[in-house]
């Protein structure tokens, strides 16, 4: 029987400060909590998401192993191809505190692979075999690294960046979601995210086409999920005023910014939904998001807050993680 890839999800912003290594994090654990194997791979060299969830000694080990044969990072799995040796090699991911979800974890040796990346994208340009093997081989990798551990579903974390690794990441991915935060600065961060994801697929397709064939390629086709906003004062469980007004804004930019683009793209980039782009809204948490990173557990298996607060915590992330499923398989 043939084995069904995983679906790949980038959680992307160029944006700093939107929480996304948190969402990425607490939407995944709602996801395996229903039923499904998620493996998360941690793309930023800065390692947040890995640090999170992996012991301490554990990580500090595994940084400075990752260049020997037994290394067991994204890094160790792509040093092959920055060293010209061959295809990337398989890494074993780790498991967390939560069933059913496991990261490959990050390296801050991966801004090497990240400084090779233009010159394969400028080789790709000159159809060049080594250039459109070392764009696909972080594809490759994580291919192989779900396929290992039968993951239904990757989420790539990725740094704030527009830079030439979060280019490759973001075309690799079948879908994606942007993180917002409820401020001027998310506000006016649409209009650059829309035209450089516009860039990046318009450049892909070029270079498909210039593709030899037999080659691997990436999708270059990342269907867009919706937005979720986190991080606001909450009245009743609805966002206080102010940053309520923010949030209708930020909706109207999405839809002009970011899908109009996209859409003329290629209509297929946005699904028509009923219900809006809205995939979420993440109301400030409080003690249980720094009571989560601390532990390594959803904020809903913390120690802070009250139970009502905790459960309010899972619903929402529950919500999420439905509405993630349901227009993945649409």
């Amino acid at each position: 029987m043939a084995v069904v890839p995983a679906k790949k999800i980038s959680m992307f912003n160029h944006k700093g400060g939107v929480g996304k290594t948190f969402l990425t994090f607490n939407i995944a654990a709602q996801m395996a909590q229903l039923g499904h194997r998620v493996l998360l791979v941690d793309a930023d060299p800065q390692c947040n998401l890995t640090s999170y969830l992996i012991d301490n000694d554990v990580v500090d080990n595994l940084l400075d192993n990752s260049d020997g044969e037994k290394g067991n990072t994204i890094w160790s799995g792509l040093k092959p191809v920055v060293e010209a040796l061959g295809g990337p090699k398989l890494v074993e991911p780790f498991e967390t505190s939560t069933d059913d979800l496991l990261i490959l974890c990050g390296d801050i040796k991966l801004i090497e692979f990240e400084a090779e990346v233009n010159g394969f994208w400028a080789d790709c340009f000159q159809r060049k075999s080594k250039g459109f093997r070392g764009i696909a081989s972080i594809s490759e990798l994580t291919d192989r690294v779900a396929e290992s551990c039968d993951a239904d579903f990757v989420f790539y974390d990725s740094s704030p960046s527009i830079g030439p690794l979060n280019r490759v990441i973001l075309l690799d991915s079948d879908f994606f979601i942007t993180p917002v935060a409820c401020d001027l600065f998310s506000l006016r961060g649409i209009k650059t995210l829309g035209r450089t994801l516009d860039s990046w697929i318009k450049d892909w397709g070029i270079i498909s086409d210039l593709a030899p064939e037999g080659l691997p390629l990436l999708s270059g086709k990342p269907r867009y999920l919706g937005y979720i906003s986190q991080s606001f004062p909450s009245y009743r469980d609805k966002p206080a005023k102010e940053f309520s007004r923010y949030l209708s804004l930020i909706d109207k930019e999405i839809r002009n910014e970011l899908v109009e683009l996209l859409r003329l793209n290629d209509v297929g980039l946005v699904p028509e939904y009923k219900t809006g782009f809205s995939l979420g809204e993440v109301k400030d948490l409080g003690s249980l998001v720094p009571a989560s990173q601390r532990t390594g557990l959803p904020v809903w298996r913390v120690d802070q807050g009250t139970p009502d607060q905790r459960a309010s915590a899972k619903a929402i992330f529950r919500a999420v993680a439905e509405r993630i499923i349901d227009h993945v398989g649409e």
